[in-house]
């Protein structure tokens, strides 16, 4: 290879051939901007290619992450589609719960006697028709039904409170009439014929403030109602053995004439419970009970007591 020196831009480069066996020399020219531009669009294009390789490398690397970030949130979707409708599924679980409960209540509340709440509109609700389009499950819809489903539950809870309450009552409103009722003297005191009757006798000379009930000697004789016996023994007024019970609220009775007595003072006593057996002693003209009722402290009628 030579070199012409003609000035700074104008040198060539000759590039001769010398081929085997005495052929002719081929020679090329090449001017040194030639050699300068080859050099120039070389180093360009591996610029290039080491761009275009780079960009290659970095683009498919960021499509293998994208692709793999894509495949992450597309599991993370699934996982979350499955919980929304595991959590959707629970809802509707406790959706029928509810409507269980509410059930229940109603049928309480049919049991019981106590009037069944209503709708807004003043009316029980009577139909039941469904329908509306199909709509892919999100977090609001689920967020929605559980939002429903709590306020139902407190609805119910308030409900059922407002039962517990209105039963409670009426269970002591009950016990309270049971209570009355067992300690409200209301059958007969023994078995006989009743020998003389309340109020005055003799011809108007005397007023017998109870009834006489004879029968056989030993006779059975019962209380009337449940209370607490607060006399029980001899009396020396000509009552003989007698009984005293306090059957609270008001109420007393009085067993005269007995030939034994078989409870003491302080004793609680039910209803129908035998006390004592029938006699003739004290002021008494032949074996019978002399049964007495106050109230209040004032003697009344027993007959209006017996059935």
């Amino acid at each position: 290879m030579d070199r012409k020196a003609n000035s700074t831009d104008n040198r060539e480069y000759t590039i001769k051939i010398i081929p085997h066996q005495g052929a002719n020399v081929h020679s090329i020219n090449l001017p040194i901007r030639w050699i300068k531009y080859a050099v120039a669009s070389i180093l360009a294009i591996v610029l290039l290619m080491v761009g275009a390789f780079s960009y290659s490398v970095y683009s498919s690397y960021s499509l293998r992450n994208e692709a793999s970030q894509i495949e992450k949130l597309k599991e993370a979707n699934s996982q979350q589609q499955e919980q929304l409708l595991e959590l959707s599924k629970k809802a509707n679980s406790l959706q029928d719960e509810v409507d269980q409960l509410e059930q229940v209540e109603k049928e309480l509340r049919q049991l019981s006697g106590v009037v069944e709440e209503v709708g807004k509109d003043g009316s029980e609700a009577k139909h039941n028709g469904q329908g509306g389009p199909k709509k892919h499950l999100d977090i609001q819809d689920v967020s929605l039904a559980l939002n429903d489903v709590e306020k139902r539950v407190a609805d119910r809870k308030s409900s059922l409170n407002k039962l517990r309450d209105t039963l409670r009552e009426k269970h002591q409103k009950i016990e309270l009439q049971e209570s009355i009722s067992a300690s409200t003297p209301s059958i007969w005191p023994t078995v006989g014929e009743i020998s003389s009757s309340y109020g005055l006798r003799w011809s108007g000379s005397d007023f017998h403030p109870g009834i006489d009930i004879a029968n056989d000697v030993g006779t059975p004789i019962v209380a009337t109602a449940d209370g607490v016996v607060t006399s029980a023994g001899w009396n020396s007024g000509g009552y003989g053995n007698m009984v005293d019970i306090n059957h609270g609220n008001g109420y007393m009775t009085r067993y005269a004439h007995a030939s034994q007595v078989l409870v003491s003072a302080g004793q609680t006593v039910k209803r129908g419970q035998v006390i004592a057996y029938m006699g003739s002693t004290g002021y008494s003209t032949g074996p019978h009970v002399h049964y007495e009722i106050r109230v209040n402290g004032e003697i009344v009628n027993p007959m209006g007591y017996m059935r």
